[in-house]
């Protein structure tokens, strides 16, 4: 190994160990919400004898709306799934056209978005579901961002790229993030936590969402549509995918194995010590994959447009484990970069075979 590939290796470590412990320590705060073992096996009793087409049934949307904030179209509907933090039970999306993209669009689209946040909620308009004429056949890719993620800059900075290249974009929060974090929590805090009944219902909620949102798509005209997904909304990607056609897909570092993201991983030592004490083990975890593991399912997607890319120093989504992920998965394409699990080297990888893809048209 080289005195330079060392250097970088220790910086990745580095990175995802400070990453690690700040996520852990939020795992300490929320500590007296583990889920009981009694509470668990009702929950997997209940879901034991349903499929995924039923547990991630999707409803049309109810109460549909389009937003105008400082420049940017956000679209927002009743989540299906309802639960007890009200800031969580409206979907959201932002939606970046093809046809707006202009000096001016992307000058909003990179700035701040501070002027989407959880005091500005008031629907000033409402958006019928037909066809637009505007966006009618053009494509549409759908960006899944990472837990927890600390800023959504650099997704816009993709959209505003995938928009010169003549696509739309959709950038939904996914539950509990963003607009959709409830007051007294972090962003993204709710969603991944030692409990896991609403750690289930997370996913549920989103995958749902996410559906709806390809359905609201191809509604619009859009007749390909495209997921980019990182980390845990690469997971969430790969059950949609096993539910949803779609024209290619690229998952960056996504959450494969969950046995080891809850038990092993890191990221998830608080978590697991909280569940063990519980008595919770990875067999209950078991019984719940065929609704929820991403390789319990096939993505209905063309193997050689189904693309994960992992990072050589990652300890969070190992690469072995995306390798099999992808054997699994029968002949999808697994691409390597010198990253830990947080970095930019995969989004820059994903950006390059997306142009290889959309240009094989």
């Amino acid at each position: 190994m080289l005195p330079s590939d060392f250097f970088s290796k220790k910086c990745y470590q580095s990175m995802d160990a400070i990453m690690c412990v700040m996520m852990n320590f939020i795992q300490w705060k929320l500590r007296h919400q583990t889920t009981t073992k009694k509470c668990l096996e009702a929950y997997l009793e209940e879901c034991s004898s349903l499929d995924r087409t039923t547990y991630f049934a999707t409803p049309p949307m109810e109460e549909f709306v389009q937003q105008s904030l400082s420049g940017h179209n956000v679209l927002s509907w009743k989540s299906p799934r309802q639960g007890p933090f009200s800031e969580n039970n409206r979907a959201r999306a932002l939606f970046f056209p093809a046809d707006q993209h202009n000096s001016t669009s992307r000058d909003k689209f990179l700035s701040d978005n501070k002027s989407f946040n959880r005091q500005q909620r008031t629907p000033n308009c409402k958006l019928q579901l037909r066809p637009n004429d505007q966006n009618s056949k053009v494509p549409t890719l759908i960006i899944l961002h990472a837990l927890m993620s600390a800023s959504d800059r650099g997704y816009r900075r993709i959209a505003a790229q995938m928009n010169q290249r003549g696509w739309n974009v959709l950038f939904p929060h996914l539950p509990f993030h963003y607009s959709r974090r409830p007051n007294g929590y972090s962003n993204g805090a709710l969603a991944v936590t030692a409990d896991l009944v609403r750690n289930g219902e997370t996913l549920r909620q989103a995958v749902k969402e996410i559906r709806q949102l390809m359905d609201w798509s191809r509604v619009q005209g859009s007749e390909r549509i495209g997921i980019l997904g990182t980390s845990y909304g690469g997971w969430i990607a790969s059950l949609v995918l096993s539910l949803e056609k779609v024209d290619f897909s690229l998952l960056l570092q996504p959450i494969t194995e969950i046995d080891y993201a809850t038990f092993k991983s890191p990221l998830s030592r608080i978590m697991a010590r909280l569940l063990t004490a519980q008595g919770i083990t990875s067999k209950h975890l078991n019984r719940h994959a065929h609704l929820t593991s991403p390789t319990h399912g096939i993505p209905q997607c063309a193997p050689e447009r189904l693309i994960v890319i992992g990072g050589s120093y990652d300890t969070i989504a190992l690469p072995k484990h995306l390798q099999h992920c992808c054997h699994y998965w029968k002949s999808s394409l697994y691409d390597e970069v010198e990253q830990g699990h947080f970095g930019h080297r995969a989004m820059r990888r994903a950006m390059e075979h997306i142009d290889f893809l959309i240009s094989r048209e």
